[in-house]
This record gives C-alpha cells, sequence and structure tokens, in this order.
C-alpha cells in the first residue's frame, strides 16, 4: 500500500517520514519534491513464526510512503503539492500540536483545529475544481450525444458535486463497484482514506485529540529510535509512560484505516506477512503469493496463530485436531498461517 504523509510546513513530516522509512531527506530535495520510502512493519507474530521454524528467510509486510510537500493555502490552479497524494491509497495528515520556540508555525500559533480545518477545505475545494472541470467537459462531449456511461458518470458527478458544496467528504457518497470503476482515473482525494496524526508534545502524549486522531511525538519517538541498548530504550519508554513505540501503534492505525490485515506462510524456506483486504477469500489471499495460486485454487490449510503457538508446532496443531482445510468460499481471518493447494 502507498501512503502520502501530507501536512503544512513546520509539523515534523521530514522526521516522521524517516522515522517510518529509515530513510534521511536529503538536503538536495528540491521545492516541491515528493520523495519515496520504504517501511517494513514490525510484526511480534513474524517473529514468533520465525523463533518456531528457523526459516532461511523471514520477511515483514511492507509500506511505501510518500512526503508530499507542505500543503499551503493557494488558488486551485497552484496546488501542486495534491498531485502525488492523489495516486496513494491513503492520506496520512499530519497536525502539529506541539509548541516550541525553535519552530516557526507559518500561520503565527500552534491551534490544531484550525490547521485541521484548513487542510480539509484545501482538499474540498481540490475535488471541487475536478468535478467541475469534468462536469464541463461532459457537458460538450454531449452535444454529439451521450452512451449509457456517461450519463451513469454525469450523474455520480452530480452527486459528488452536491455532497461538497455542502462541504462533506466524498467518501461519504456510497456508490456501487461499477460506479466506482467509472471515477476511479479521477483519483479524487476525499474518497481516499484518511488518517488524521497529531504531533505532539512530551507532555501530551497519551492525550485524547478526539475520535480518529493518532497522537506521536515525533521527537521523542527520534530520542527512542536513537537508543541502540534495548533495556535502556524500553526503560526509557517506561519513563515516558509510553507502553508501545508509536511508530508500531501508527502501522496498525493505517492498518485499520484502510481495512487490512495479516495472513501467513511459514516452513523452513521462509515465514512470511501477507497484506490484504478484510473479508477477502481464500483464492484472493493466494493471489497476494502468486496469480497462479487464485487461478488453480483447490483448497487451503489453515492453522490459526494461537493454536500454532499453544500447541508449539505444525504437527502440535494436527495431533490437537485443529489444522483446518478449506475451500474457495472460506474468508481468511487476521492472523490464519496458510499452506494453498493449486493446480498450475
Amino acid at each position: 500500500m502507498k501512503i502520502a504523509i501530507l501536512g503544512l510546513a513546520q509539523t515534523g513530516k521530514k522526521t516522521l517520514f524517516t522515522l517510518l522509512t529509515g530513510r534521511p531527506v536529503p538536503a538536495t530535495r528540491k521545492p516541491g519534491e515528493a520523495i519515496e520510502g520504504t517501511a517494513s512493519i514490525h510484526d511480534n507474530r513474524v517473529d514468533a513464526l520465525h523463533d518456531l521454524f528457523q526459516p532461511k528467510k523471514t520477511t515483514y509486510a511492507e509500506n511505501q510512503f510518500v512526503l508530499c510537500p507542505d500543503i499551503t493555502a493557494s488558488s486551485s490552479s497552484s496546488r501542486h503539492w495534491m498531485d502525488p497524494a492523489r495516486r496513494c491509497d491513503l492520506l496520512c495528515l499530519l497536525i502539529r500540536a506541539f509548541d516550541s520556540p525553535e519552530v516557526f508555525h507559518p500561520s503565527g500559533s500552534v491551534d490544531p483545529e484550525r490547521d485541521r480545518e484548513m487542510i480539509e477545505t484545501e482538499l474540498l475545494l481540490a475535488d471541487m475544481q475536478l468535478v467541475e472541470t469534468r462536469l464541463q467537459r461532459i457537458a460538450k462531449e454531449k452535444r454529439g450525444g451521450q452512451t449509457t456511461e456517461q450519463v451513469l458518470e454525469e450523474n455520480i458527478l452530480q452527486r459528488f458535486n452536491s455532497a461538497l458544496e455542502e462541504e462533506k467528504f466524498l467518501s461519504t457518497v456510497a456508490l456501487e463497484p461499477h460506479e466506482e470503476q467509472l471515477i476511479k482515473s479521477l483519483d479524487l482525494v476525499t474518497r481516499t482514506p484518511l488518517l488524521f496524526a497529531y504531533n505532539v508534545s512530551e507532555d501530551d502524549i497519551g492525550k485524547d485529540f478526539g475520535p480518529g486522531v493518532f497522537t506521536i511525538s515525533c521527537e521523542i519517538e527520534s530520542e527512542i529510535a536513537a537508543i541502540d541498548d534495548d533495556e535502556e530504550r524500553q526503560e526509557f519508554m517506561e519513563a515516558m509512560g509510553i507502553t508501545q513505540p508509536s511508530l508500531e501503534r501508527i502501522n496498525t492505525a493505517l492498518y485499520d484505516a484502510l481495512g487490512l490485515m495479516s495472513f501467513y506462510t511459514s516452513g523452513e524456506d521462509e515465514c512470511r506477512a501477507w497484506t490484504i483486504r478484510k473479508g477477502s477469500s481464500a483464492p484472493v489471499a493466494g493471489g497476494k503469493i502468486h496469480s497462479d495460486i487464485e487461478r488453480g485454487f483447490i483448497r487451503v490449510e489453515v492453522m490459526k496463530y494461537d493454536d500454532l503457538i499453544a500447541a508449539g508446532s505444525e504437527q502440535g496443531v494436527k495431533k490437537a485436531g485443529k489444522m483446518q482445510l478449506n475451500g474457495k468460499d472460506y474468508v481468511i481471518e487476521d492472523g490464519d498461517i496458510c499452506h494453498f493447494l493449486f493446480n498450475v
């Protein structure tokens, strides 16, 4: 999955990007340039499978992060910061909620709710521009007659326009799958899942900023990441009142926002986490590994993670009668450890 990191200037976006990907933002970065990086998702279940199977290779799931240019309140013709975000699966909107005399704020003061409203307005205006432009084009095209698909698209866009005029994100407009396909190429940002992340000061770690808001202190997380000794790192976290690194929590929040989960494959060669959407069938999950598995799917052997850990081995799971054999209608559950049988 590709995730955009968006925010105003001086919110901590570069620090968050580096924390997630381990890639420093180059000093030679050009104004308006987007930077991409890959982040492995630490997963305790992968670690446990590694300990059990001692495979030749262990592979965590990964996310792609895109550090977008600073959001600026601008005329509709100059929202260049929006372009790389449109090609992402989720927008992580970083809001500054820390005060520091050393770090200026573009608006002169720290006000998270004001900044959030400004960003939401910019997103709405960006989509409004796209919808209006497409409707104008359709109006010209239909002078020569319209196809059934063009009529349907125009109807969808008019519904979108009404929602935007009421300052509603387009994610609130329900569409059928065939309707979704018609407007997919527009890359409308307010149909993209959102995660609001508030970059807080040390004193506000754990503070509740309301529903749907994830909090992280990029400054403290940077200090945690710089500690090499595990015991020392744990002591520091306990002193800060942090039970789990925020970087692990943010990956969980990103998965929740996207409706994702993990299943696993394991054995002597490799233990690996795979990312799929919740509600995916067994053939679809197999297709994440290789298209041949989905095409030639026969059945899937499933061990539940907790059953494997309790039994201590695959043979122990079988002996306990908890190895499942499922067909194509089986819906994969989070934590399933799968072995797919298929025809080539």
